[in-house]
């Protein structure tokens, strides 16, 4: 390789197999990138290899300094590589290894001081038990980015609030670590950290106390902090710091022992806490505080009964995600929610959420919700008690195990659902046993354009009017083997566009009207055993591109005349009725993909009738007898 003088990139990206750098790289003088210089087993000479590489720019990736001495390190004069802005420091993630040692390593480390013009800088599975002193340097003036990954023997962190222009610290696995305090500010407390934007801590497994030196509580320590994220720190003791007047973003996960207080956070706007125990604030200022806030999130809070118990609030946020809180039996008090107040929520989704019973009684009411998903809630009987939310758009209700109605009107009839004025579009039920019909009075939305529902054993009608949603594009209906009717005809429901029915025993035939739905590009039906044939109802010519009869065993002859299906590209028929028979006048030649099983009449009268006319055939499966 020596010989590519000429070369200005090597990039070895994804490549796991290779375990060193090329021999004689050093002679590429001309190299202007690299993407991993990597050192090999007993090779740790060959870093001398880089001081010849004077031309190095932007990311540069070091690994496999657990093979290098000091000596060696120190010939590199990585200082003076001024155009490398991005530097990767990597060791082997086996500290189990006899070679390696905590001196050797401290040593290269000292050895390998990057120029003054570094913006980034990344250490992982460092060694040594400490850090260098110019990873803290304030002569770094560029320096906007430090992260410090699984340095397993570490047991302090350098002054790293000395880089005053360090906008993003990222610290984690740093198994050593017990306390974090004014060692990480430096001598000027009151300006440290005055840039930083993002904070994050991750898997610190033995961190127990987090000393911000808070002793005015008006001056805030993190001053320009927009986002802060505490992972898996399970012994971290506390509260967050007491003022962050810039946050917007705030993530706690698995810290099980931290209290999480976030009153002083005057711009938070997303907020997810999972696997923590206690987060606390006064509910007015959640509702005033929050006036602004995007996202929140609650997951694994195993003591949380209800929002209003624990000071917060529907109101004010627009994307609420509540998840693994086996006690919580209802979101909010009706009290809180009065429609004056009614909140702003534009997405609902509750997740395994085993005591939920009901939600509000107003979520009628809310103005802008546009989505909710429900899984996993046994204890759900019902979605609504009157009518769906007015600008609902998305409804997906997957695994309540107990819910009977989408819309139960049983306790006031005169509030019935008014389809004209809802605007639902989406409607997907999965898993839900007990769901016996959609609603009990009439349609649920004349704007529905996909409706899904499958795994309802009960469910022995859709609609009791028998009509489909005139808007309706997508059918998907499956695992419902008491279900007898999908409805009276499709001649209202003309934008209909692919029809997928599955497992339906007791369905005989498909509504008429089926052969003027002239949008219709697929139809799917399969375990249909009294599905006889098509003919009674016939099929739509137009735009029919799939047709696919599977295990439908009573099903005995396709459409005489689908020749004339010059859009249909797909067809498959099925482990259907062995005498089933060839349509008279042949399959259409511009089919792509046909698939025959267990249908020999067709099979012997298509070859007679010659495959050699299915000039676009590119797929072709024949199973069977």
């Amino acid at each position: 390789m020596g010989n590519l003088v000429n070369l200005h990139y090597l990039d070895i990206r994804g490549v796991n197999s290779i375990e060193r750098i090329p021999f004689r790289i050093g002679k590429l003088t001309n190299l202007q990138r690299v993407s991993n210089f990597i050192i090999g087993e007993g090779e740790g000479h060959s870093i001398r290899e880089l001081k010849y590489l004077s031309n190095l720019k932007g990311d540069f990736c070091l690994s496999g300094l657990e093979n290098v001495n000091g000596e060696d390190a120190g010939a590199v004069k990585l200082n003076e590589k001024q155009g490398i802005d991005r530097l990767v420091l990597e060791w082997s993630r086996d500290f189990r290894k006899d070679t390696r040692e905590k001196e050797v390593e401290e040593w290269v480390l000292d050895s390998l001081h990057p120029s003054k013009k570094l913006e980034q800088l990344v250490i992982q599975n460092y060694g040594g038990s400490k850090f260098s002193a110019w990873i803290a340097d304030s002569s770094f003036k560029n320096m906007l980015s430090l992260e410090l990954h699984d340095c397993k023997n570490y047991k302090s962190l350098p002054s790293i609030g000395r880089l005053l222009l360090l906008k993003d610290l990222s610290i984690s696995g740093l198994d050593q670590v017990h306390k974090i305090g004014a060692e990480l500010f430096g001598e000027n407390q009151s300006n440290a950290f005055a840039s930083l934007e993002s904070l994050c801590f991750g898997n610190m497994l033995k961190w127990e106390e987090w000393d911000l030196c808070e002793d005015d509580e008006q001056v805030s320590k993190f001053p320009s902090l927009r986002f802060l994220s505490i992972r898996e720190c399970p012994l971290l003791l506390g509260r967050l710091p007491t003022i962050l007047q810039s946050l917007q973003k705030l993530e706690i996960y698995e810290c099980k022992r931290l209290l999480v207080s976030i009153s002083s956070f005057p711009l938070l706007c997303e907020l997810s806490v999972i696997g923590c125990e206690e987060l606390v604030d006064e509910a007015e200022r959640m509702m005033l505080g929050f006036a602004k806030s995007k996202k929140f999130v609650i997951s694994c809070w195993e003591e949380l009964g209800s929002l209003s118990q624990n000071g917060l609030s529907l109101v004010g946020h627009r994307i609420i995600t509540i998840a693994d809180c086996p006690q919580l039996v209802f979101l909010e008090t009706e009290e809180r929610l009065q429609l004056d107040k009614i909140p702003g929520v534009e997405s609902l989704e509750i997740r395994d959420c085993e005591r939920l019973n009901r939600l509000p009684k107003v979520l009628h009411a809310f103005p802008f919700i546009t989505r909710i998903q429900l899984q996993n809630c046994p204890a759900l009987v019902c979605f609504a008690e009157s009518n769906f939310p007015p600008a609902l758009k998305e409804l997906r209700i997957v695994n309540c195990v107990n819910l009977q109605y989408l819309v139960d009107e049983k306790e006031n009839n005169n509030k019935s659902m008014s389809s004209n004025t809802c605007l639902l579009e989406r409607l997907e039920i999965v898993l839900c046993p007990s769901l016996m019909r959609l609603s009990l009075s009439g349609d649920i939305c004349n704007r529905l354009q996909h409706l899904d529902i499958s795994y309802s054993p009960k469910l022995s009608s859709l609609f009791l009017n028998a009509k489909l949603p005139v808007m309706l594009k997508k059918l998907y209906i499956g695992a419902c083997p008491v279900l007898e009717c999908i409805a009276q005809d499709f001649r209202e429901t003309t934008d209909l566009e692919s029809i997928c029915i599955w497992s339906a025993h007791k369905i005989k035939s498909l509504p008429r009207g089926l052969d003027k739905l002239s949008h219709l590009q697929e139809i799917q039906l399969i375990s249909f055993p009294n599905l006889v044939s098509f003919e009674e109802i016939g099929l739509p010519t137009t735009n029919l591109g799939v047709l696919t009869i599977s295990s439908c065993g009573n099903f005995g002859s396709l459409f005489k005349c689908i020749n004339n299906f010059t859009s249909l590209r797909k067809l498959k028929v099925w482990e259907c009725s062995a005498d089933i028979s060839f349509p008279e006048e042949g399959f259409p030649t511009n089919l792509t993909s046909l698939a025959i099983s267990n249908a020999p009449k067709i099979y012997t009268s298509l070859v007679e009738w010659g495959f050699n006319r299915l000039t676009s055939l590119e797929d072709l499966d024949i199973s069977g007898e």
